[in-house]
């Protein structure tokens, strides 16, 4: 039997999984010259091909590639944008636990030479069976990532005087983007986007308005830019966003609630759907999901993908019916709370939890939802 396509799914994911030890070899094997790009992607090859079987044999209908071709769930993407530069190395910072991500600049006029996820979406459709209802998913970072933490510093300004051009040829790059991969037989594409969780939390928001002049007026300027990326695209392709505080190494890096652009955040920006992480109390309460209008889809990030010890199905359930209160049942479906390894370096869990944590989601969301 055929099954209707419709992600999101009631149980969901974001889209990294762990890396397999062998495969990090390999790309350390690429990086120093001892395998060719051919050798390394036979590689990813294979263990895309058992992570895809993996994720089917579980019950997953929203399949990736687990982001194992990329070192970076962002930068990896955007370096092969023209007129994106990436330089230096993650770098941490001692005990504390804090790390210096590589420098994105843009030293060009923007454009697209050439998709970026083409290739990889087409071999993840060669391995998905669609009678099972499983749909591929392919996530990118939101456009967001190429202004918000370098600002007009990190843009070159012979080739943008005006930020309106650059915004403006931003959003063509991922309309292109998002037009072949649509062709191609895409129908899920996932927009990852750290800098709006930012805005939430008032240290990031103080730190990002040095770099930006003030940051009251990011988050519709945002949502506009995203705008322009998505709007007028077939009614069959769901464009979802998912909003990270951070996930590296199990670290996060921003707190606080949706509250200061939940009303933009669900009533101006037009995608079809919202992975939003409400696995702790640094997330805050439930109450932003009132302003979620009908016909879109909250993913409640509530098990963690940051720890090994798998939650509790009764404790998830009760807090599935609590944001129920503010948004409909039916509007709401179930996810880990971020990717389990947003960076290849990957999460302070192990892999079978990985697994135990999808397939309780998948339980909890057949007993909720009746379907997963």
């Amino acid at each position: 039997m055929t099954h209707k396509i419709n992600p999101p799914f009631r149980a969901d994911h974001v889209g990294s999984f762990l890396r397999p030890q062998e495969l990090l070899e390999a790309r350390r094997q690429a990086q120093s010259g001892a395998l060719t790009e051919v050798q390394l992607r036979h590689v990813e090859d294979k263990y895309i091909t058992e992570l895809v079987k993996k994720q089917q044999e579980t019950g997953i209908k929203s399949v990736t590639d687990g982001e194992f071709r990329r070192a970076f769930f962002h930068l990896d993407f955007l370096r092969k944008l023209d007129g994106v530069a990436v330089t230096g190395a993650i770098k941490s910072h001692g005990s504390s636990g804090d790390f210096t991500p590589p420098t994105l600049s843009v030293t060009g006029k923007l454009g697209i030479s050439k998709s970026v996820e083409l290739d990889n979406f087409n071999y993840i459709k060669s391995l998905v069976d669609p009678t099972t209802g499983a749909v591929p998913k392919i996530t990118i970072p939101s456009p967001t990532m190429v202004h918000f933490r370098g600002g007009r510093a990190s843009i070159d300004i012979t080739a943008y005087p005006d930020l309106d051009l650059f915004f403006d040829d931003l959003a063509q790059v991922y309309r292109t983007e998002i037009d072949m991969l649509y062709k191609a037989g895409c129908r899920y594409i996932q927009l990852d986007d750290t800098n709006l969780a930012y805005l939430c939390d008032p240290d990031m928001r103080a730190a990002a308005a040095e770099r930006h002049g003030g940051v009251d007026a990011l988050p519709l300027q945002y949502a506009k830019l995203i705008n322009e990326c998505i709007d007028g695209r077939p009614d069959d392709l769901c464009i979802a966003i998912h909003l990270c505080r951070g996930n590296f190494r199990s670290q996060w890096f921003a707190q606080g609630g949706y509250e200061p652009i939940a009303e933009v955040l669900f009533n101006k920006l037009n995608v079809d759907a919202y992975f939003l992480e409400w696995e702790s109390d640094r997330a805050g309460d439930f109450k932003p999901l009132r302003f979620l209008p009908k016909g879109k889809v909250v993913v409640l990030g509530l098990v963690s993908s940051k720890i090994s010890t798998l939650e509790a199905k009764e404790d998830i359930i009760k807090r599935i019916h609590e944001a129920a209160q503010y948004a409909p049942l039916e509007q709401l479906a179930l996810s880990p709370q971020c990717g389990f390894s947003s960076t290849e370096e990957g999460n302070a869990i192990t892999y079978e939890s990985q697994w135990e944590k999808m397939k309780l989601v998948i339980d909890i969301a057949k007993e909720v939802w009746g379907d997963a």
